[in-house]
């Protein structure tokens, strides 16, 4: 049975014909995705490794910058703001992401951003064949190929944000 979400997300996928699969997260009674994500995920044969988390944070200038990391590595703030050439930057707060994604804390997508976002990709994210996003509707999140998210992302700043100690 193949459950059907609604997203910019999905619209894109579908518009530049990239095959996904919709995957169901169980929330939690307070409406967090289940944190067991990781034993859901081998359940389905899926690396928990492969899970792209997008972070979003906030620059000294008042941009907003998302980082694509997979693998669970820690974003490195040095090389972040020499890369963007900025001073500081912070974590997006909980409203900050949802002002200027759209989507909630949660379900961010690396892909379906709004324009002046930035966005950069983690090499880590090279490292899978089948990768797992936010699918821009919390408690869902979406499987496609890594090389076809690579694709999407081919205007992003790719490098290696994170630090190497995790």
């Amino acid at each position: 049975m193949s459950i059907s979400i609604n997203s910019p997300v999905i619209d894109l996928l579908q518009q530049e014909s990239i095959p996904y699969d919709v995957m169901e997260i169980p929330l939690t009674e307070d409406k967090k995705p289940v944190r067991n994500l990781e034993e859901l995920l081998l359940k389905q044969g899926i690396d928990p490794q492969s899970v792209v988390r997008s972070v979003l944070f906030k620059t000294a200038s008042d941009k907003f910058v998302l980082l694509a990391v997979a693998g669970g590595g820690r974003a490195d703030w040095g090389v972040l703001r020499k890369h963007l050439n900025e001073r500081k930057c912070r974590m997006a707060e909980f409203d900050e992401v949802l002002e200027a994604t759209g989507y909630v804390v949660g379900a961010v997508p690396p892909i379906a951003l709004p324009k002046d976002i930035k966005i950069l990709v983690d090499s880590s994210v090279k490292g899978y064949e089948t990768v797992v996003i936010g699918s821009g509707v919390l408690g869902f999140a979406l499987s496609l190929k890594g090389a076809d998210l690579l694709k999407l992302l081919s205007d992003a700043d790719q490098g290696v944000f994170v630090s190497a100690d995790h």
